[in-house]
Formats: C-alpha cells, structure tokens, sequence
C-alpha cells in the first residue's frame, strides 16, 4: 500500500478510478482538491521534473562521506534486484542492471588494491537465491579472488544490509558502493550501525536537457520520479525509527533496494 501512495504512476490510475464515477456528484472544492496528485503526476512525467528531484537526490551525500586517501580496502557493494527467476546460484545472468552496474563499480574498486576484500550484501529475493550468491559468482568470473569474497545472505532491505554486514566484524571504515540515488538512504543507514562510509556511487540516473522531448511526458520519465520519490521518503521513514525492525520494507524494490 505504501509502495502505491509513493508512486506518481500508480497514484494517479488509482485516483482516476476512484473518482471517475463519482465526478458528476462531488462538489466543486474536491473536485479541484483531487485535480491536485492528477496534476503532480503530469508534472512527474515531465523528463525536466524528474531529472531535477533525481538531481537533488544524488547531490545529498554529505561533503564527510566523500572519500580522501588513504581510502578504504573493504569495499561492500549493495545488491540491485535480479531480472528474472535464476536457474541455480552461479546464474548470474539474471541479476538486474542495477545489481550489475553496482558490481562492476565494485570490481574496478577492488582491484584498486592487492590486499582488498570485496563484501556483497543481497539476500534472498522471490526466488529462493540470495542476490549476492549471484554477485558472487559474477565477481570470480571478473577475477576476484574466490578468498577475497564474502556474501552477506539474509538482508531483504537496506537497514538490513547495513546491520547484517556489520555482524560480519569487517572493518569500520568501508567503501560503500551502490547506485547514486540511493546511497543517501544508505549511507545513514550504515553510519546508525558504527560504520566510517567512503561514498562511492556506482551510477548516476541524472541526465540533462538534450531535445524537445526533455520538457515532454514519458514513461522513463516516470520511473526516475518514483525511484527518486521512493528514495526521499524511506529515508525519512528511516530517521523517523519506522521499518527498521521489519523483515521488509516497501523501500526495498525489485531494482532499487
């Protein structure tokens, strides 16, 4: 339900049903009161609205995580979501885009230094394999050291990465890799559990005008704005004390964890 009222998409087609067979009979002031989440779903469809709330999401990482030698030889990188149900756990072609482009910035960290340990954080999906099984197996494909490696199996959201990875007893200072929309959200995460975060962000879903099409409505357009409304309000939830018990957030997505 939460994941619904976060969702400018969802919200609006939700909105329209409820309202249309009752449009004739309510009165002016409602109407004009429902004509509101109609009208911010529009404006969130816009490439130039969505691209500016992501903008700003991403500028959010504070001036203290941004990293300064002599940086960090623990890295842990943040599980994605996967794409469609893997055959076994060395299937990691079903891992997400998000999975992969936080992996990938995480290999090229790692081999960054000799004496590295690459920590992947990811538990187990609809599935029944953990995300980071998969991740796993992709990073000895790319040439880390099966030693190098170890897998955090059982978180399903992000506080849960960041208490899970800590019971791992790896180092308080850390590089934190994940996408740059979320690493706000997870960076205060990991930060309420001991750790000394170096911020580094795999990917950033910022684009700036480049057509006419930048100030008219479309789909991706859509997408950016949830993620990024989706990103603000878990945070929030966060600071606030709510989910942090649960086993599973609605801040937890399929792509976005």
């Amino acid at each position: 339900m939460l994941t619904t009222l976060l969702s400018p998409t969802r919200l609006g087609i939700l909105l329209a049903l409820v309202l249309l067979p009752l449009w004739r009979w309510l009165p002016r002031w409602l109407r004009l009161l429902a004509m509101l989440p109609l009208v911010a779903c529009v404006l969130a469809s816009l490439p130039v609205v969505a691209n500016q709330l992501v903008r700003w999401q991403e500028s959010r990482v504070p001036a203290r995580n941004l990293c300064s030698p002599p940086l960090p030889s623990t890295i842990v990188v943040l599980s994605g979501g996967i794409s469609r149900e893997p055959r076994d756990a060395g299937d990691f072609a079903a891992l997400g885009e998000y999975s992969l482009r936080r992996l990938f910035a995480a290999v090229d960290r790692f081999e960054a230094h000799s004496d590295g340990r690459l920590v992947i954080s990811g538990g187990e999906g609809q599935y029944g394999i953990a995300e980071s099984a998969l991740m796993g197996a992709l990073a000895q494909r790319l040439g880390v050291p099966s030693g190098a490696i170890s897998l955090e199996t059982a978180s399903r959201s992000t506080w849960q990465n960041a208490q899970f990875v800590r019971a791992l007893a790896i180092p308080q200072r850390i590089g934190l890799v994940t996408s740059a929309l979320h690493l706000p959200r997870a960076i205060y995460a990991f930060e309420q559990t001991g750790f000394e975060v170096c911020a580094w962000p795999a990917d950033s879903r910022y684009a700036g005008p480049n057509s006419i099409g930048y100030y008219l409505p479309s789909s991706s357009a859509l997408d950016k704005s949830d993620a990024a409304i989706h990103e603000m309000v878990g945070e929030a939830a966060y600071r606030m004390g709510w989910l942090r018990s649960t086993t599973r957030d609605p801040w937890a997505g399929a792509d976005e964890r």
